[in-house]
């Protein structure tokens, strides 16, 4: 049986290698990124090539289409070309942060559903499969006409409050930012057994928010807001502004993916948060990485067994279990 072979964009090398690593662990035998240049012309225009056979292979591009959306976005479109072109058997695209995802709907007359462009685009470059992380809605797995696993932070982020919360998860509130993420909230709510609040805001025009309002009572209680995308902050540092002086007594911040664009960086050392938790989906800059109250946790072991789940042809969401998730995360989380 061929093993699976990896090859990444220039979007997140370091969670490609270190995907590799981990399933040069589970497999006990080295597992490296193919050896290819991805490099751009002097207009820009992108030139991929392949050094090593790729005939047959199980093949898994590891490609956030994060900032700037467009270049990777294209890059993952010549790499999959690239890869189909050269024979290879099966083509998976592992998108931990899938750009465009906001644009999922038509919020107005003469708008479109960049999502669904994006999905077909995706198709029709011969990629058969996608992985992807907490997608901002769900239903772009619609959008494809081929399988797509939606893996979720909420198990890692349980682990990680599990560890770091440990004596007083009696005092945890969990709060959604806004009603439409809701769903997401509560799962993670049911997962440490906390309760649920709703910080419902009102905008006067996009970007910007004109009233908050807390629904539950967050008196004395150890606040962690949850969200799939932090951009530019704005919303989040507001959201946590209010909910201290709604009697909070502390302010933490869960986020699958730091956007983190403009302001925010500077917006979030100066906010009453506490800490802001992110995931490495998309490659953190340094100014995220010098951040006193940012933190990040790893979904390179996540991603690595889902790989070789699709590989083997056993459950992805097998991995959406505490109870499976736990050993991958071992000795990180130990306390948990």
């Amino acid at each position: 049986m061929n093993e699976p072979k990896l090859i990444s964009g220039n979007a997140n090398q370091s969670l490609a290698r270190a995907v590799a690593r981990r399933m040069s662990l589970h497999r006990g035998m080295s597992v490296s990124l193919v050896d290819a240049r991805i490099e751009r012309f002097n207009d820009q225009e992108i030139f991929v090539e392949v050094f090593e056979n790729v005939r047959g292979e199980d093949m898994f591009i590891i490609q956030p289409t994060s900032n700037p959306a467009n270049d990777n976005l294209m890059e993952l479109l010549i790499i999959a070309d690239t890869l189909r072109r050269s024979s290879a058997g099966r083509i998976t695209a592992v998108i931990p942060y899938f750009g465009y995802a906001r644009q999922d709907r038509r919020t107005k007359a003469r708008t479109p559903i960049s999502a669904k462009l994006v999905a077909n685009l995706i198709t029709e470059a011969g990629i058969e499969r996608v992985l992807t992380l907490d997608l901002h809605a769900a239903q772009i797995q619609g959008f494809f006409d081929i399988p797509v696993d939606n893996l979720y932070a909420s198990p890692i982020f349980s682990l990680d409050i599990q560890h770091h919360f440990a004596g007083r998860m009696d005092s945890l509130m969990v709060v959604s930012p806004d009603v439409g993420g809701v769903a997401r909230a509560r799962d993670l709510a049911k997962r440490i057994n906390a309760p649920l609040a709703i910080v419902d805001k009102r905008r006067e025009k996009a970007g910007e928010v004109a009233e908050m309002t807390v629904i539950g009572d967050v008196t004395g209680k150890t606040c962690l807001l949850i969200d799939d995308i932090c951009d530019t902050a704005g919303t989040l540092c507001k959201a946590a502004e209010e909910l201290m002086k709604a009697g909070a007594v502390e302010v933490h911040s869960y986020i699958t993916h730091g956007v983190l664009s403009g302001p925010a960086v500077e917006r979030i050392c100066n906010s009453v948060m506490k800490s802001l938790v992110i995931t490495d989906s998309i490659e953190p800059t340094a100014a995220v990485k010098a951040a006193r109250n940012i933190r990040i946790v790893p979904t390179a072991p996540l991603f690595a067994q889902a790989i070789l789940n699709i590989w083997h042809g056993t459950s992805v969401s097998s991995l959406f279990d505490p109870e499976t998730l736990g050993p991958i995360y071992e000795g990180m989380y130990s306390a948990a």
